[in-house]
């Protein structure tokens, strides 16, 4: 089940209680208050996998809680912090704060890890609290509450090429021709329901080259205003480097002028906005072992005057598709080499919490 949206509760752990307590053992007299500090709360992080490839786990498990710290004791003992709690999601998905509406992380590279929900603070106990004038104070603090955050996530997949086009005009037969994707093919409108990704390898090594392709759902006139399944996915394509506009150009398209559906999902695509309209295009004839003469050439005179790549191909008998492929990847490369991506992890910062309160740790030098 491909789901691409979710919205969830976080509650991070509320912080451990104070205590008031006086130390009091035989002769000792006047020990004086020996009440220890709270526990901090346990925080709720989330992190990228690549393990995880949909928002599925979060649909149905839509509420999460940390650890809360324990309380202080006597002793001068503090409680224990909460333990973290940390959330896997795919790489490529965009936290948004429900209440403000404002991003809270965008998750572009594996093992990024940020705090969404700091646990709250633990109380002091009533040690904190005593004076040369105030020697048994029976005052004592209690634990600060964790964040609570309703938050929206959204899945836009990764991928280098984007396949857009009417429905039913071969994105799923040329993926599935490219790679090793074997996505739901049949001779019907809106065969492909989710999308569906595909790793296309061109060249032998060691000058092998590779790329991302994500085959869509198909779009239709009005996609952009919430008609068909378009506005549903087309923030999938956001972050693709180059689109391949395909366009069937048989008599069973049951459409007259090829260059019309073009213009309309180009329309489609500027209307939704999001940098799409400026992508790199790459205009692509489908069944062509089926073509309409009159059709094939009105398309290739409009990508010819738009100064666009023009590739005519047939999925059943596999014409065309070669050259297509190395276009597809010099086209790719160009757009890496203008958008470098560092594909390094970020460095992950686990901070530890310690009570402010807390005498400094015995290797601790002055003046380091």
């Amino acid at each position: 089940m491909f789901i691409d949206e979710a919205k969830i509760r976080v509650k991070a752990g509320d912080g451990g209680n104070g205590c008031m307590a006086f130390r009091r053992e035989k002769f000792v007299p006047r020990g004086g208050p020996s009440g220890g500090d709270g526990g901090h709360g346990g925080d709720i992080l989330m992190r990228s996998s690549e393990r995880h490839n949909t928002l599925v786990h979060f649909r149905f498990n839509p509420e999460y809680k940390s650890d809360r710290g324990t309380h202080g004791m006597g002793s001068n003992m503090s409680g224990a912090a909460g333990e973290h709690m940390v959330l896997q999601v795919p790489v490529g998905t965009v936290v948004y704060d429900i209440a403000t509406g404002e991003q809270v992380h965008d998750f572009a590279q594996v093992d990024e890890e940020v705090v969404i929900a700091r646990g709250g603070r633990g109380g002091r106990g009533n040690q904190h609290f005593a004076s040369s004038t105030h020697q048994a104070p029976r005052e004592h603090e209690l634990g600060r509450a964790g964040e609570e955050r309703q938050l929206r996530l959204e899945l836009k997949l990764l991928a280098d090429v984007g396949l857009v086009g009417f429905p039913n005009v071969g994105k799923s037969t040329l993926i599935s021709r490219l790679s090793a994707a074997r996505p739901k093919i049949a001779n019907y409108a809106f065969t492909t329901l989710e999308p569906n990704l595909g790793v296309v390898k061109v060249g032998d090594f060691p000058h092998e080259q590779s790329f991302v392709i994500a085959d869509m759902p198909g779009l239709i006139e009005g996609a952009s205003q919430g008609a068909g399944l378009g506005i549903q996915f087309l923030r999938h394509i956001e972050r693709t480097g180059v689109l391949v506009h395909l366009v069937d150009i048989s008599d069973g398209s049951g459409r007259d002028n090829p260059v019309d559906d073009m213009k309309t999902i180009e329309a489609e695509l500027r209307d939704f906005g999001h940098g799409l309209e400026d992508k790199p295009v790459i205009v692509v004839a489908t069944k062509i072992d089926a073509a309409n003469p009159d059709k094939l050439k009105k398309l290739q005179t409009y990508a010819k005057r738009r100064k666009l790549p023009f590739f005519a191909i047939s999925g059943v008998t596999g014409e065309g598709l070669e050259p297509l492929k190395y276009a597809i990847a010099e086209a790719v490369e160009r757009q890496r080499k203008e958008r470098p991506v560092s594909l390094e992890p970020p460095p992950v910062k686990t901070k530890k919490h310690r009570s402010p309160y807390a005498p400094p740790l015995a290797s601790a030098k002055r003046g380091v």
